[in-house]
């Protein structure tokens, strides 16, 4: 998860820390990196000679907890597996509003359940170039690492790029033989593709984009992203690398996770989730996008995916209400 903020924004927000709901629970007085192990079960593939198990095997559980160091651990019980992965991830338990993206959120873990899905159902996601946007504690791209040919796990600073970074180290065992995964900054402020900045630190060239790497992202089939929805000009900000990154290259779809946040608004005198009714406004139903189209105006076209159906494969934290799931696929202009 990114959080990009602008000057005035980054200089009020540097002191205020805030907790994700997942970490509720997790000892007090915890601060900076913390190690968290996942051990994360996707159910054995069944053949038509194991239908018989299928309310069986649909009936798994699995759970999340906190051992005695404080690490949250994710166990699925009962049954065995023939996909048992472990990750290990860095993160903090607290942390201030720009750095947000160090934290696991709830959003992550409901995309995570969805790739898990996708993964062990079928084989869409085999060897493909997949792209998370405003990654975060990157669970989800470590995750599509098992199968996929190359995965780019993007976000904005220093601090969260370098756990990033660490995450990946700590996960190499678990990817793919043949998979590569690259971190990479990506400011939603600035122009895609990439410009060369001869200004930047030895540090941020670590993370600085080849040209060849642009063209495969180009060539990308996934897009993800989780909570990366808060304030307008940050929406503004990511549907417009969003149009530049779904516009060249082969076509792409993105699944989208987010957690709808309320405040109250003085204006409607009510308390509002205005952050999600400006992220709606980017997207259009199939029918009102097909006549756009006649217009030959491009148009984002936003289908919501009921998680309901998603088995939740990551159990034991509450989903609730506000969690969303979509699905965007971009229409372009029409020649």
């Amino acid at each position: 998860m990114s959080r990009q903020m602008n000057d005035e924004e980054t200089a009020t927000a540097e002191e205020e820390q805030v907790m994700s709901e997942v970490h509720l629970g997790c000892p007090p007085g915890l601060s900076g990196p913390h190690i968290s192990h996942f051990t994360i079960s996707l159910p054995s593939c069944k053949s038509a000679d194991d239908s018989k198990n299928e309310d069986e095997t649909a009936s798994m559980n699995q759970t999340i907890g906190v051992d005695e160091d404080g690490d949250l651990v994710l166990i699925r019980r009962n049954k065995p597996f023939s996909h048992c992965h472990r990750l290990t991830i860095r993160h903090n338990i607290t942390s201030s509003i720009p750095s947000v993206g160090l934290q696991v959120w709830k959003a992550e873990l409901v995309l995570c359940d969805f790739v898990l899905h996708k993964m062990s159902t079928s084989s869409e996601y085999d060897r493909i170039v997949a792209l998370e946007l405003g990654a975060g504690t990157r669970l989800v791209g470590l995750l599509l690492a098992r199968v996929a040919k190359k995965v780019f796990l993007t976000d904005h600073g220093d601090e969260i790029l370098e756990n990033c970074a660490k995450n990946v180290d700590l996960n190499s065992g678990l990817f793919n033989s043949r998979a590569a995964v690259q971190v990479r900054e990506l400011d939603w402020m600035s122009p895609w593709p990439p410009r060369a900045n001869p200004s930047k630190s030895p540090l941020n060239k670590r993370y600085t984009w080849t040209l060849s790497e642009v063209e495969e992202v180009q060539e990308a089939s996934l897009l993800v992203a989780a909570d990366v929805i808060y304030s307008d000009d940050l929406t503004d900000a990511f549907f417009s690398v969003l149009e530049r990154l779904m516009s060249l290259g082969s076509e792409k779809v993105l699944y989208l996770a987010l957690e709808k946040r309320y405040n109250f608004s003085i204006s409607d005198l009510n308390v509002v989730a205005n952050g999600y009714s400006h992220f709606c406004s980017y997207l259009k139903d199939e029918k009102e996008c097909e006549d756009f189209g006649k217009r030959s105006v491009p148009c984002f076209v936003g289908k919501r995916i009921d998680i309901a159906q998603i088995p939740q494969y990551v159990k034991e934290y509450d989903r609730g209400n506000d969690v969303e799931l979509w699905q965007i696929n971009y229409e372009r202009r029409k020649s």
